[in-house]
């Protein structure tokens, strides 16, 4: 796997193509949604700022995959993919394909100053009971002049996979997050926060910034800070490539 996110991100630093939205922010999803044919791809690298046991991790060591957008119609869009996600955990790792889709509306679709608007699920694993965390999330975000974007939302998932150290039900939390392109110092330089509660190895906190070397190519250099690092593990430094194409 190491071998793969490597040659992946070597290819990334020197993709060119057509411009598109990711569409998560550092850690949950976005209200962002990929244009109708076009496709994207996401390398993510987790790594842990201090030694743990091999095979405790449950939060991600590296998520692979591609989305595309599939929906023709300006004021609403869908996407669809898929990821490959490893945690060093046998387990788990030997199930690493996850499922997820999205629909939604741009900022300003139905109204002057209707937000966006999104509802979708990911992390739809194929062992049952396992990896199906089957994450249902509703979303709305607003852009606001100079503080810029707000979003919040919630989510709920599969119960009997995510659960905190004890095997609780803890499978369901707020989604919040800002994020803001820094223009007073570059368009092409942009921050975010976000926030997924919840006691399971989602919830977390995250901050980072990102690079857009061309109109298609970015990099994110962020940070994990986990709910509950009994069952996720611990904190990660994250390294993201995201490259449109089509």
């Amino acid at each position: 796997m190491k071998k793969i996110v490597n040659a992946f991100i070597a290819v990334a630093l020197l993709a060119a193509t057509a411009a598109a939205t990711p569409s998560t922010q550092i850690w949950i999803p976005s209200t962002d949604i990929q244009k109708y044919k076009t496709g994207h791809l996401n390398i993510d690298t987790y790594i842990a700022d201090s030694n743990e046991e091999a095979g405790v991790r449950k939060a991600p060591q590296s998520v692979i995959g591609p989305t595309f957008g599939v929906l023709p119609f300006e004021k609403v869009q869908a996407e669809v993919g898929f990821d490959v996600i490893n945690t060093g955990n046998s387990s788990t790792d030997a199930y690493p394909l996850y499922f997820h889709g999205k629909v939604g509306t741009p900022e300003g679709s139905f109204a002057q100053y209707s937000p966006a608007l999104a509802a979708g699920i990911y992390n739809a694993g194929t062992k049952k009971d396992m990896t199906n965390q089957n994450i249902m999330y509703a979303l709305a975000a607003k852009t606001i002049p100079v503080a810029g974007r707000l979003s919040a939302g919630y989510y709920k998932g599969n119960d009997k996979v995510l659960v905190d150290e004890n095997g609780a039900k803890a499978d369901d939390g707020v989604l919040l997050s800002w994020d803001r392109t820094i223009s007073e110092i570059s368009d092409k330089l942009w921050a975010a926060v976000d926030y997924q509660g919840g006691q399971s190895a989602l919830g977390a906190l995250s901050f980072g910034v990102a690079w857009a070397f061309s109109p298609n190519t970015s990099v994110i250099l962020g940070y994990d800070i986990y709910n509950n690092k009994q069952i996720a593990g611990q904190n990660t430094a994250t390294v993201q490539v995201d490259i449109n194409f089509f």
